[in-house]
């Protein structure tokens, strides 16, 4: 309870970020005539609506286990990190889109409107802000080890890229003249290309994790030493490993002679489970099936 707690604090955090800036270059996007700037007041509203997805989809993640989830409701927080990459990817290719549309039509001789001071602004204010943003929630969602919140955390990353994209490209339009006002789409086109690029990272995390995916093999050696490391263990086989949420789950055989007394090597697989619950985390899901050796 105490984790979600944190994370909900985290999230509305960004959210109160995300609601001044969108508000702020809507406004700095249309006054100050700039394209760049209200597709970045379209991505900032995009943050939004992720954290709104966090929100809700944490809540689910954080009920325990019950008749119908028997490995709790984990998966609920891995939805919410492939939404949001899905969320990010739309923005991206709408931004890349109407940049591509503006360039074409500069390209053909027509006269893009030169953007205004107050645009170039809002960019400064928007790359401060959400990179300050960034840098507690990513912190916070390592320390949680929420990969919801280490997802929104990059969303707020993107929309400092895209802030500062545009920035340069108002900017660069501003200070070279009318006929460089082809560089504030410009600078959308290129952002729009960051963006897709962190979306796929986070589709890509999540995808596996909703695939069944291992864990990594590092993670998976470290496994197998903390098992290893009772003298009485042999053989580890049939390592399968997976991630449910913000926790890992682990099935393994092991091998004890077997003249061991039942009770010995029971004491033995309660000791390994707590060894990797102190290495993993409490939550971990452990199953270990014991054979004689041969």
């Amino acid at each position: 309870m105490e984790r979600e707690k944190e994370i909900f604090k985290v999230t509305l955090v960004g959210s109160a970020a995300n609601v001044l800036l969108t508000v702020f270059k809507f406004v700095a996007g249309i006054v100050g005539h700039s394209a760049a700037m209200t597709a970045d007041a379209v991505h900032s509203l995009s943050d939004l609506l992720t954290d709104a997805v966090v929100l809700l989809f944490v809540r689910i993640s954080g009920k325990p286990e019950d008749c119908g989830h028997d490995y709790g409701h984990g998966k609920y927080e891995t939805l919410a990190t492939t939404i949001i990459g899905v969320a990010l990817a739309v923005v991206a290719v709408g931004i890349g889109y109407r940049a591509a549309v503006a360039m074409l039509f500069w390209y053909h001789g027509g006269a893009l409107p030169a953007p205004g001071m107050l645009a170039l602004w809002a960019a400064l204010v928007s790359v401060l802000l959400k990179e300050l943003v960034y840098q507690y929630t990513v912190r916070r969602g390592r320390f949680l080890n929420s990969p919801a919140v280490e997802a929104n955390a990059w969303h707020h990353r993107s929309d400092a890229l895209s802030s500062l994209g545009t920035l340069l490209g108002i900017g660069g339009a501003i200070l070279l003249g009318d006929r460089w006002t082809v560089l504030d789409p410009l600078a959308g086109l290129i952002v729009s290309l960051f963006i897709l690029r962190v979306a796929w990272k986070l589709l890509k995390k999540g995808l596996d994790e909703l695939l069944e995916a291992s864990l990594p093999e590092e993670v998976e050696k470290e496994i197998l030493d903390v098992v290893t490391s009772f003298p009485d263990v042999r053989d580890p086989h049939h390592l399968r490993t997976r991630r449910i949420g913000s926790r890992y789950a682990i099935e393994l055989h092991i091998r004890m002679e077997g003249s061991l007394p039942l009770a010995v090597a029971h004491s033995r697989t309660c000791e390994i489970e707590q060894a990797l619950k102190a290495r993993f985390g409490d939550a971990t899901h452990i199953t270990l099936h014991v054979e004689p050796t041969k």
